[in-house]
Protein backbone atom coordinates (compact mmCIF):
# COMPACT_ATOMS: atom_id res chain seq x y z
CA UNK A 1 0.00 0.00 0.00
CA UNK A 2 1.10 3.52 -1.01
CA UNK A 3 2.34 5.57 2.49
CA UNK A 4 0.51 8.68 3.01
CA UNK A 5 2.96 11.02 1.26
CA UNK A 6 2.50 9.19 -2.02
CA UNK A 7 -1.03 9.88 -1.48
CA UNK A 8 -0.54 13.70 -1.72
CA UNK A 9 -0.69 15.68 -4.94
CA UNK A 10 -0.09 18.85 -6.14
CA UNK A 11 -3.81 20.13 -5.89
CA UNK A 12 -3.90 19.01 -1.83
CA UNK A 13 -0.90 20.74 -1.41
CA UNK A 14 -2.91 24.10 -3.34
CA UNK A 15 -6.20 23.78 -1.98
CA UNK A 16 -4.40 23.47 1.94
CA UNK A 17 -2.15 26.57 1.15
CA UNK A 18 -4.83 28.37 -0.24
CA UNK A 19 -3.08 29.28 -3.53
CA UNK A 20 -3.82 28.03 -7.21
CA UNK A 21 -2.06 24.87 -8.78
CA UNK A 22 0.46 27.34 -10.49
CA UNK A 23 1.54 28.93 -7.25
CA UNK A 24 2.46 26.31 -5.86
CA UNK A 25 4.63 25.01 -9.29
CA UNK A 26 5.99 28.61 -9.05
CA UNK A 27 6.91 27.86 -5.40
CA UNK A 28 9.26 24.83 -6.38
CA UNK A 29 10.43 25.19 -9.92
CA UNK A 30 11.35 29.12 -9.69
CA UNK A 31 11.13 30.31 -5.82
CA UNK A 32 12.17 33.79 -6.57
CA UNK A 33 9.48 35.02 -8.52
CA UNK A 34 7.05 33.91 -5.59
CA UNK A 35 7.07 36.05 -2.87
CA UNK A 36 8.57 34.84 0.65
CA UNK A 37 4.93 34.96 2.45
CA UNK A 38 3.27 32.36 -0.23
CA UNK A 39 7.06 30.24 -0.38
CA UNK A 40 6.57 30.49 3.33
CA UNK A 41 2.79 29.10 3.71
CA UNK A 42 3.50 26.91 0.63
CA UNK A 43 6.61 25.19 2.36
CA UNK A 44 4.93 24.40 6.00
CA UNK A 45 2.16 22.75 4.01
CA UNK A 46 4.96 20.66 1.75
CA UNK A 47 6.54 19.75 5.11
CA UNK A 48 3.37 18.86 7.46
CA UNK A 49 2.23 16.83 4.30
CA UNK A 50 5.39 15.34 3.61
CA UNK A 51 4.72 15.88 -0.35
CA UNK A 52 8.12 15.36 -2.42
CA UNK A 53 7.27 16.51 -6.20
CA UNK A 54 7.07 13.56 -8.76
CA UNK A 55 10.17 13.99 -10.65
CA UNK A 56 8.63 11.58 -13.79
CA UNK A 57 5.81 13.77 -13.81
CA UNK A 58 7.34 17.26 -13.56
CA UNK A 59 9.48 15.66 -16.65
CA UNK A 60 6.63 15.38 -19.17
CA UNK A 61 5.09 18.76 -18.39
CA UNK A 62 8.71 20.63 -18.50
CA UNK A 63 10.49 18.25 -21.20
CA UNK A 64 13.67 18.50 -18.30
CA UNK A 65 14.59 16.42 -15.79
CA UNK A 66 16.52 18.49 -14.11
CA UNK A 67 19.22 16.48 -14.25
CA UNK A 68 22.87 16.61 -15.76
CA UNK A 69 24.52 13.89 -16.57
CA UNK A 70 28.73 14.15 -15.99
CA UNK A 71 31.67 11.78 -17.07
CA UNK A 72 34.94 11.75 -15.62
CA UNK A 73 37.98 9.64 -16.28
CA UNK A 74 38.30 9.28 -12.09
CA UNK A 75 36.46 10.84 -9.09
CA UNK A 76 38.92 10.67 -6.39
CA UNK A 77 41.78 12.26 -8.05
CA UNK A 78 43.05 15.76 -7.27
CA UNK A 79 41.58 18.39 -9.55
CA UNK A 80 38.67 15.99 -11.04
CA UNK A 81 37.40 15.47 -6.90
CA UNK A 82 37.64 19.28 -6.17
CA UNK A 83 35.25 20.42 -9.43
CA UNK A 84 32.80 17.60 -9.06
CA UNK A 85 32.31 19.25 -4.93
CA UNK A 86 31.52 22.74 -7.12
CA UNK A 87 29.56 21.32 -9.96
CA UNK A 88 27.30 19.74 -7.76
CA UNK A 89 27.30 22.52 -5.22
CA UNK A 90 26.50 25.11 -8.02
CA UNK A 91 24.19 22.91 -9.84
CA UNK A 92 22.03 22.13 -6.47
CA UNK A 93 22.12 25.89 -6.27
CA UNK A 94 20.56 26.43 -9.84
CA UNK A 95 17.88 23.70 -9.23
CA UNK A 96 19.58 20.56 -11.12
CA UNK A 97 20.56 17.37 -9.66
CA UNK A 98 24.05 15.35 -10.82
CA UNK A 99 24.17 12.13 -12.13
CA UNK A 100 28.03 11.07 -12.28
CA UNK A 101 30.08 8.09 -14.13
CA UNK A 102 33.32 7.05 -14.35
CA UNK A 103 35.19 5.87 -17.40
CA UNK A 104 38.64 5.08 -16.56
CA UNK A 105 40.09 6.88 -19.17
CA UNK A 106 38.30 4.23 -21.36
CA UNK A 107 36.37 6.29 -24.66
CA UNK A 108 34.42 3.64 -25.46
CA UNK A 109 33.02 3.33 -21.77
CA UNK A 110 32.75 7.15 -21.70
CA UNK A 111 30.47 6.68 -24.78
CA UNK A 112 28.58 3.80 -23.22
CA UNK A 113 27.42 5.87 -20.18
CA UNK A 114 26.84 8.99 -22.37
CA UNK A 115 24.33 6.87 -24.00
CA UNK A 116 22.50 5.29 -20.74
CA UNK A 117 22.62 8.93 -19.73
CA UNK A 118 20.62 10.16 -22.62
CA UNK A 119 18.16 7.07 -22.17
CA UNK A 120 18.03 8.08 -18.71
CA UNK A 121 16.82 11.45 -20.00
CA UNK A 122 19.48 13.83 -18.36
CA UNK A 123 19.12 17.57 -20.33
CA UNK A 124 22.99 18.27 -20.87
CA UNK A 125 25.91 16.12 -20.94
CA UNK A 126 29.59 17.15 -19.01
CA UNK A 127 33.01 15.48 -20.37
CA UNK A 128 36.50 15.94 -19.60
CA UNK A 129 38.76 16.34 -22.60
CA UNK A 130 37.92 17.03 -25.69
CA UNK A 131 39.60 13.72 -27.01
CA UNK A 132 35.94 11.30 -27.17
CA UNK A 133 34.64 8.29 -29.35
CA UNK A 134 34.22 9.32 -33.41
CA UNK A 135 30.35 8.66 -32.57
CA UNK A 136 29.52 10.81 -29.54
CA UNK A 137 29.49 14.56 -30.89
CA UNK A 138 26.86 13.11 -33.24
CA UNK A 139 24.69 11.06 -30.88
CA UNK A 140 24.59 14.58 -28.63
CA UNK A 141 23.11 16.38 -31.79
CA UNK A 142 20.88 14.00 -32.86
CA UNK A 143 19.07 13.27 -29.41
CA UNK A 144 19.13 17.11 -29.32
CA UNK A 145 21.61 17.07 -25.56
CA UNK A 146 23.87 20.22 -25.00
CA UNK A 147 27.39 18.99 -24.06
CA UNK A 148 30.20 20.91 -22.51
CA UNK A 149 33.87 19.43 -22.21
CA UNK A 150 35.76 20.25 -19.02
CA UNK A 151 39.57 21.49 -17.90
CA UNK A 152 40.63 22.05 -21.35
CA UNK A 153 40.14 25.52 -23.46
CA UNK A 154 41.60 26.60 -26.71
CA UNK A 155 40.82 30.23 -27.92
CA UNK A 156 40.25 27.56 -31.12
CA UNK A 157 37.20 25.71 -29.63
CA UNK A 158 36.43 28.93 -27.34
CA UNK A 159 32.69 28.43 -26.56
CA UNK A 160 33.20 24.53 -25.96
CA UNK A 161 35.39 23.84 -23.04
CA UNK A 162 35.79 25.29 -19.89
CA UNK A 163 39.23 24.94 -18.01
CA UNK A 164 42.65 25.96 -18.02
CA UNK A 165 45.01 25.96 -21.22
CA UNK A 166 46.73 22.98 -20.19
CA UNK A 167 49.61 24.00 -22.99
CA UNK A 168 49.73 27.35 -21.56
CA UNK A 169 50.20 26.00 -18.16
CA UNK A 170 53.31 23.62 -18.52
CA UNK A 171 54.95 26.09 -21.03
CA UNK A 172 55.21 28.73 -18.55
CA UNK A 173 55.80 26.03 -15.59
CA UNK A 174 59.07 25.20 -18.18
CA UNK A 175 60.04 28.60 -18.83
CA UNK A 176 60.00 29.31 -14.97
CA UNK A 177 62.76 26.57 -14.87
CA UNK A 178 64.47 27.72 -17.74
CA UNK A 179 64.84 31.57 -16.00
CA UNK A 180 66.38 29.54 -13.48
CA UNK A 181 68.90 28.34 -15.05
CA UNK A 182 68.20 25.11 -15.94
CA UNK A 183 69.46 23.48 -19.32
CA UNK A 184 69.03 19.78 -19.18
CA UNK A 185 65.00 18.26 -17.85
CA UNK A 186 63.56 15.03 -17.27
CA UNK A 187 60.07 14.99 -18.20
CA UNK A 188 57.35 12.26 -16.28
CA UNK A 189 54.80 12.15 -17.80
CA UNK A 190 51.19 11.09 -18.16
CA UNK A 191 50.44 8.81 -20.75
CA UNK A 192 48.71 10.75 -23.35
CA UNK A 193 47.00 7.76 -25.56
CA UNK A 194 43.02 8.79 -24.22
CA UNK A 195 44.16 11.74 -22.41
CA UNK A 196 44.38 15.08 -24.26
CA UNK A 197 45.27 17.52 -21.65
CA UNK A 198 48.50 15.25 -20.83
CA UNK A 199 49.53 15.37 -24.53
CA UNK A 200 48.93 19.57 -24.55
CA UNK A 201 50.89 19.49 -21.53
CA UNK A 202 53.95 17.45 -22.41
CA UNK A 203 53.60 19.86 -25.85
CA UNK A 204 53.73 23.22 -23.79
CA UNK A 205 57.21 21.56 -22.08
CA UNK A 206 58.44 20.67 -25.80
CA UNK A 207 57.44 23.98 -27.10
CA UNK A 208 58.96 25.94 -24.27
CA UNK A 209 62.33 24.14 -24.47
CA UNK A 210 62.48 24.25 -28.27
CA UNK A 211 62.63 28.11 -27.92
CA UNK A 212 65.68 28.19 -26.19
CA UNK A 213 67.25 25.53 -28.30
CA UNK A 214 66.80 22.81 -25.65
CA UNK A 215 65.26 19.54 -26.02
CA UNK A 216 64.55 16.34 -23.32
CA UNK A 217 67.35 13.22 -24.22
CA UNK A 218 65.18 10.12 -24.45
CA UNK A 219 66.57 8.52 -21.21
CA UNK A 220 65.31 11.28 -19.25
CA UNK A 221 61.94 11.21 -20.54
CA UNK A 222 59.25 8.23 -19.34
CA UNK A 223 55.49 8.07 -19.17
CA UNK A 224 53.05 6.77 -16.73
CA UNK A 225 49.47 6.99 -15.08
CA UNK A 226 48.68 8.75 -11.55
CA UNK A 227 50.11 6.73 -9.08
CA UNK A 228 52.97 7.01 -6.12
CA UNK A 229 54.57 3.97 -6.92
CA UNK A 230 55.29 4.92 -10.56
CA UNK A 231 56.20 8.22 -9.96
CA UNK A 232 58.76 6.11 -7.80
CA UNK A 233 59.84 3.92 -10.30
CA UNK A 234 59.96 6.23 -13.47
CA UNK A 235 61.74 8.67 -11.07
CA UNK A 236 64.58 6.36 -10.15
CA UNK A 237 65.21 5.72 -13.80
CA UNK A 238 65.74 9.13 -14.96
CA UNK A 239 67.56 9.67 -12.11
CA UNK A 240 70.09 6.30 -12.94
CA UNK A 241 71.23 8.06 -15.75
CA UNK A 242 74.33 10.19 -15.99
CA UNK A 243 73.94 13.05 -16.29
CA UNK A 244 71.29 13.48 -14.14
CA UNK A 245 69.01 15.93 -15.22
CA UNK A 246 68.98 18.97 -12.96
CA UNK A 247 65.22 19.51 -13.20
CA UNK A 248 62.09 16.86 -13.44
CA UNK A 249 58.60 18.30 -14.98
CA UNK A 250 55.87 15.31 -13.44
CA UNK A 251 52.62 15.39 -15.31
CA UNK A 252 50.33 15.44 -12.33
CA UNK A 253 50.37 15.19 -8.86
CA UNK A 254 50.55 11.27 -7.73
CA UNK A 255 53.12 11.35 -9.94
CA UNK A 256 55.26 14.10 -8.38
CA UNK A 257 54.73 13.06 -5.19
CA UNK A 258 56.55 9.87 -5.96
CA UNK A 259 59.08 11.32 -7.51
CA UNK A 260 60.20 13.77 -4.41
CA UNK A 261 59.65 10.76 -2.14
CA UNK A 262 61.84 8.45 -4.11
CA UNK A 263 64.83 11.57 -4.43
CA UNK A 264 64.58 11.55 -0.58
CA UNK A 265 65.10 7.71 -0.61
CA UNK A 266 67.91 8.06 -3.06
CA UNK A 267 69.72 11.23 -0.70
CA UNK A 268 69.04 13.38 -3.76
CA UNK A 269 68.92 17.23 -2.67
CA UNK A 270 66.21 18.81 -3.77
CA UNK A 271 66.45 21.61 -5.01
CA UNK A 272 70.19 21.49 -4.35
CA UNK A 273 70.97 19.10 -6.34
CA UNK A 274 67.82 18.47 -8.35
CA UNK A 275 64.68 20.44 -8.75
CA UNK A 276 61.18 18.58 -9.27
CA UNK A 277 57.64 20.39 -9.90
CA UNK A 278 54.31 19.13 -11.18
CA UNK A 279 50.84 19.43 -12.16
CA UNK A 280 47.59 19.80 -10.09
CA UNK A 281 48.29 20.74 -6.51
CA UNK A 282 46.65 18.48 -3.78
CA UNK A 283 47.39 18.46 0.17
CA UNK A 284 50.21 16.25 0.69
CA UNK A 285 52.52 18.31 -1.96
CA UNK A 286 52.36 21.26 1.10
CA UNK A 287 52.91 18.47 3.78
CA UNK A 288 56.38 16.41 2.00
CA UNK A 289 59.68 17.27 4.04
CA UNK A 290 60.27 19.31 0.63
CA UNK A 291 57.13 20.96 -0.57
CA UNK A 292 56.60 20.57 -4.06
CA UNK A 293 56.65 23.44 -6.30
CA UNK A 294 53.30 22.91 -9.74
CA UNK A 295 50.86 24.25 -11.29
CA UNK A 296 47.39 24.78 -9.46
CA UNK A 297 44.36 24.82 -11.52
CA UNK A 298 40.74 26.43 -10.44
CA UNK A 299 39.62 23.33 -10.22
CA UNK A 300 36.40 24.15 -8.09
CA UNK A 301 35.78 27.46 -10.33
CA UNK A 302 35.68 25.02 -13.35
CA UNK A 303 32.50 23.17 -12.05
CA UNK A 304 30.76 25.97 -11.37
CA UNK A 305 31.39 27.66 -14.59
CA UNK A 306 30.46 24.65 -16.23
CA UNK A 307 27.66 24.49 -14.39
CA UNK A 308 26.21 27.68 -14.60
CA UNK A 309 27.18 27.65 -18.65
CA UNK A 310 24.73 24.43 -19.04
CA UNK A 311 22.22 25.72 -17.05
CA UNK A 312 22.23 29.18 -18.91
CA UNK A 313 22.10 27.30 -22.42
CA UNK A 314 19.05 24.97 -20.93
CA UNK A 315 17.07 27.97 -19.55
CA UNK A 316 17.72 30.04 -22.62
CA UNK A 317 20.04 32.71 -21.34
CA UNK A 318 22.74 35.14 -22.62
CA UNK A 319 26.06 33.50 -22.27
CA UNK A 320 28.34 35.25 -19.70
CA UNK A 321 30.72 32.05 -19.11
CA UNK A 322 34.62 32.92 -18.96
CA UNK A 323 35.39 30.07 -20.44
CA UNK A 324 39.20 30.02 -20.22
CA UNK A 325 39.70 29.36 -16.01
CA UNK A 326 43.46 30.11 -14.62
CA UNK A 327 45.91 27.79 -13.66
CA UNK A 328 48.83 29.69 -11.63
CA UNK A 329 52.05 28.24 -10.35
CA UNK A 330 52.87 27.79 -7.01
CA UNK A 331 56.30 28.11 -6.27
CA UNK A 332 57.55 26.18 -3.17
CA UNK A 333 60.77 24.54 -1.60
CA UNK A 334 61.41 21.69 -4.81
CA UNK A 335 62.18 23.99 -7.01
CA UNK A 336 65.76 26.44 -6.89
CA UNK A 337 68.37 27.39 -9.35
CA UNK A 338 70.48 24.17 -10.67
CA UNK A 339 74.04 23.13 -8.46
CA UNK A 340 76.97 25.13 -9.74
Amino acid sequence: MPNEAQKVGLRQVAKIAGVSTATVSRAMNTPEIVSAELRERIASVVERLGWVPHAAARALATRRSGVIGAVFPTLTHGDFARAIEGLQDELTHLGYTLLLACSNYDIDQEFRQVRKFVERGVDAILLVGELHHHELKGFLVQNERPSLNLFVYSPETHGTSVGPDNHKALYRLTRYLIDLGHRRFGVIAQDAAANDRAGARLQGIRDALAEHGLAVRPDHSTMGQWTIREGRELFRRIAGQEPRPTAVICGNAYLTVGALLESLSLGIGVPEEMSIVGYDDIEIMRELPTPITTVRVLSEMVGRRAAQCIVGRLEGREETTEFECGAEIIVRASSGPPPV
